[in-house]
């Protein structure tokens, strides 16, 4: 994965609360492979009228939505099912960042296991960053290292697990996580080993009888 460490480039105002990850990608869509690119799926039940055209209103077609990194939404964001495809629209859309005071539990995981940074904030926070948004997408500058998140004069706190903190500044995975203690499970194994011989495996002898 990509290393996060500054975003500062063009946020989304969605100034939802419970945005579940079957509005993010409603389940017809996840039938099609990854490979089309799941960024055109995207709260697509919001993004279109019932005839399939695109609401000239809604955030996510506004023109300068394309070059978006971050999106500020409300409370308990990513909500509802387990569903990873959820993450990939928002990855596959562009975006590396999203802000609101909560989300779920399984989704923030989901997020940060395909480098997609899940921002908390108060919720006074994020309706302060709502408000300095508006109607269209501005610019946000997002500090992975200093946790801070600014525009403007104003400048708030965000939290995320430490663990998830370190992984996205590095761009590691599980499997990266456990290899910075290598060295560690080296000698464990081999004093493991050595305290309980009885472990290793002894040669099988075949033994032949006569009839």
């Amino acid at each position: 994965m990509e290393p996060i460490k500054i975003i500062d480039a063009p946020a989304c105002p969605l100034p939802l609360a419970n945005v579940d990850t079957d509005q993010l990608i409603p389940a017809r869509f996840m039938k099609e492979p990854r490979s089309v690119g799941y960024g055109r799926f995207l709260l697509h039940d919001l993004r279109h009228d019932e005839s399939g055209r695109p609401v000239e209103t809604f955030i996510l077609n506004h023109p300068q939505a394309t070059q978006a990194k971050t999106l500020v939404a409300r409370r308990n964001f990513g909500a509802g099912s387990s569903r990873e495809a959820a993450v990939y629209a928002l990855v596959d859309f562009g975006l590396r960042c999203v802000i609101a005071p909560s989300f779920g539990d399984i989704f923030a995981s989901n997020a940060v296991n395909n480098g997609l940074l899940p921002a908390t904030v108060s919720e006074a926070d994020a309706e302060a960053l709502l408000t300095a948004l508006g109607d269209a997408p501005g610019t946000l500058h997002v500090d992975l290292e200093t946790q801070r998140i600014s525009t403007g004069e104003l400048s708030v706190a965000f939290t995320i697990a430490p663990t998830w903190r370190t992984k996205l500044l590095n761009g590691w995975d599980d499997i990266d996580m456990t290899r910075q203690h290598a060295q560690a499970i080296q000698r464990f194994a081999g004093d493991y080993a050595n305290q309980r011989p009885w472990l290793k495996a002894t040669p099988v002898t075949k033994i032949i009888t006569r009839s």
